[in-house]
Protein backbone atom coordinates (compact mmCIF):
# COMPACT_ATOMS: atom_id res chain seq x y z
CA UNK A 1 0.00 0.00 0.00
CA UNK A 2 0.81 3.20 -0.54
CA UNK A 3 0.87 6.84 0.88
CA UNK A 4 -0.17 9.90 -2.60
CA UNK A 5 0.68 12.96 -0.82
CA UNK A 6 -0.67 15.84 -3.23
CA UNK A 7 2.15 18.43 -3.81
CA UNK A 8 1.21 20.82 -5.77
CA UNK A 9 3.27 24.59 -6.45
CA UNK A 10 1.36 26.62 -3.88
CA UNK A 11 0.75 23.81 -0.98
CA UNK A 12 1.48 24.79 2.28
CA UNK A 13 4.48 22.21 3.17
CA UNK A 14 4.39 22.44 6.78
CA UNK A 15 0.30 21.31 6.77
CA UNK A 16 2.07 17.56 6.07
CA UNK A 17 5.62 17.53 7.46
CA UNK A 18 5.19 16.16 10.62
CA UNK A 19 2.71 13.60 8.98
CA UNK A 20 4.99 12.70 6.58
CA UNK A 21 7.67 11.97 9.58
CA UNK A 22 5.86 9.62 11.10
CA UNK A 23 5.16 7.62 7.76
CA UNK A 24 8.29 7.88 6.75
CA UNK A 25 9.35 6.84 10.35
CA UNK A 26 6.78 3.61 10.04
CA UNK A 27 8.22 2.81 6.85
CA UNK A 28 5.51 3.86 4.58
CA UNK A 29 6.03 4.69 0.80
CA UNK A 30 5.18 8.11 0.22
CA UNK A 31 5.08 9.40 -3.48
CA UNK A 32 4.18 12.84 -4.07
CA UNK A 33 2.00 12.82 -7.06
CA UNK A 34 -0.48 10.77 -9.24
CA UNK A 35 0.58 9.58 -11.80
CA UNK A 36 0.11 6.13 -12.71
CA UNK A 37 -0.82 5.21 -9.24
CA UNK A 38 -3.52 2.71 -9.06
CA UNK A 39 -6.33 4.28 -6.59
CA UNK A 40 -6.64 0.73 -5.37
CA UNK A 41 -3.15 0.46 -4.19
CA UNK A 42 -3.67 3.97 -1.52
CA UNK A 43 -3.98 3.37 1.90
CA UNK A 44 -3.82 7.29 2.45
CA UNK A 45 -4.56 10.14 0.26
CA UNK A 46 -3.32 13.35 1.88
CA UNK A 47 -4.72 16.74 0.61
CA UNK A 48 -2.45 19.74 1.65
CA UNK A 49 -3.60 23.39 2.13
CA UNK A 50 -2.86 26.14 -0.45
CA UNK A 51 -4.06 27.79 -3.69
CA UNK A 52 -6.07 24.87 -4.67
CA UNK A 53 -6.97 26.17 -8.02
CA UNK A 54 -3.94 24.37 -9.94
CA UNK A 55 -5.56 21.24 -8.35
CA UNK A 56 -9.24 21.55 -9.02
CA UNK A 57 -10.13 19.36 -11.62
CA UNK A 58 -11.93 16.33 -11.98
CA UNK A 59 -8.64 14.06 -12.64
CA UNK A 60 -7.89 14.99 -9.21
CA UNK A 61 -11.50 14.64 -7.79
CA UNK A 62 -11.97 10.87 -9.59
CA UNK A 63 -8.72 10.02 -7.61
CA UNK A 64 -10.15 11.00 -3.85
CA UNK A 65 -13.59 9.54 -4.58
CA UNK A 66 -11.90 6.10 -6.20
CA UNK A 67 -9.39 6.08 -2.61
CA UNK A 68 -12.93 6.56 -0.31
CA UNK A 69 -14.30 3.55 -2.77
CA UNK A 70 -12.13 1.80 -1.65
CA UNK A 71 -12.55 2.44 2.34
CA UNK A 72 -9.26 4.07 1.94
CA UNK A 73 -8.31 7.08 4.10
CA UNK A 74 -8.52 10.59 2.41
CA UNK A 75 -7.25 13.40 5.01
CA UNK A 76 -7.43 17.13 3.89
CA UNK A 77 -5.88 20.01 6.00
CA UNK A 78 -7.09 24.06 5.58
CA UNK A 79 -7.81 23.91 1.60
CA UNK A 80 -7.48 20.89 0.66
CA UNK A 81 -10.74 20.33 2.43
CA UNK A 82 -12.37 22.48 0.49
CA UNK A 83 -10.69 19.77 -2.71
CA UNK A 84 -12.46 16.59 -0.61
CA UNK A 85 -15.85 18.85 -0.73
CA UNK A 86 -15.33 19.70 -4.56
CA UNK A 87 -15.17 16.07 -5.08
CA UNK A 88 -18.42 15.29 -3.18
CA UNK A 89 -17.17 12.85 -0.73
CA UNK A 90 -17.74 15.49 2.04
CA UNK A 91 -21.80 15.21 1.39
CA UNK A 92 -23.61 13.28 4.52
CA UNK A 93 -20.59 12.95 6.60
CA UNK A 94 -19.71 15.02 9.55
CA UNK A 95 -16.07 17.59 8.31
CA UNK A 96 -14.64 20.97 9.37
CA UNK A 97 -17.22 22.11 6.73
CA UNK A 98 -20.14 21.10 8.44
CA UNK A 99 -19.19 21.22 12.04
CA UNK A 100 -17.57 23.69 14.34
CA UNK A 101 -14.41 21.14 15.68
CA UNK A 102 -10.93 22.01 14.18
CA UNK A 103 -10.61 18.30 13.24
CA UNK A 104 -12.62 15.43 12.46
CA UNK A 105 -12.02 12.38 12.15
CA UNK A 106 -14.22 9.90 10.24
CA UNK A 107 -14.61 6.42 8.94
CA UNK A 108 -12.13 6.73 6.04
CA UNK A 109 -11.85 11.09 6.06
CA UNK A 110 -10.03 13.25 8.45
CA UNK A 111 -10.62 17.20 7.51
CA UNK A 112 -8.58 19.44 9.94
CA UNK A 113 -8.39 23.27 10.05
CA UNK A 114 -5.00 24.69 9.24
CA UNK A 115 -3.58 25.23 12.68
CA UNK A 116 -4.01 21.52 13.43
CA UNK A 117 -1.50 20.12 11.33
CA UNK A 118 -0.12 18.36 14.69
CA UNK A 119 -3.06 16.62 15.73
CA UNK A 120 -3.71 15.61 11.77
CA UNK A 121 -0.82 14.05 12.10
CA UNK A 122 -1.47 12.25 15.02
CA UNK A 123 -5.36 10.99 14.10
CA UNK A 124 -4.02 9.57 10.93
CA UNK A 125 -1.28 7.75 13.08
CA UNK A 126 -3.53 6.38 14.91
CA UNK A 127 -6.10 5.48 12.47
CA UNK A 128 -3.23 3.70 10.37
CA UNK A 129 -1.80 2.24 13.63
CA UNK A 130 1.51 4.03 13.12
CA UNK A 131 2.33 3.72 16.92
CA UNK A 132 3.88 0.89 18.59
CA UNK A 133 1.69 1.28 21.56
CA UNK A 134 -0.15 3.55 24.26
CA UNK A 135 3.29 4.55 25.50
CA UNK A 136 4.54 5.86 22.28
CA UNK A 137 1.57 7.12 21.34
CA UNK A 138 1.55 9.45 24.35
CA UNK A 139 5.08 10.20 24.01
CA UNK A 140 4.36 11.32 20.50
CA UNK A 141 1.81 13.55 22.26
CA UNK A 142 4.29 14.53 25.21
CA UNK A 143 6.74 16.04 22.35
CA UNK A 144 4.81 17.13 19.21
CA UNK A 145 2.36 19.18 20.90
CA UNK A 146 3.23 19.69 24.58
CA UNK A 147 7.15 20.40 23.61
CA UNK A 148 8.19 18.00 26.43
CA UNK A 149 12.09 17.16 25.67
CA UNK A 150 13.39 13.48 26.55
Amino acid sequence: MKTVVLLYETCCIYEIVITNYFLQYAGHEIIFALNEIDPKEVELFLVPGGDISSIANEEVYSFIRAVVDNKHLVAGICNGVDELDNAGILNGIESTHSVKEALVVGECVITARANMYVDMAIAIGKKMNLFVDEVDLQETIDFWKMHKAF
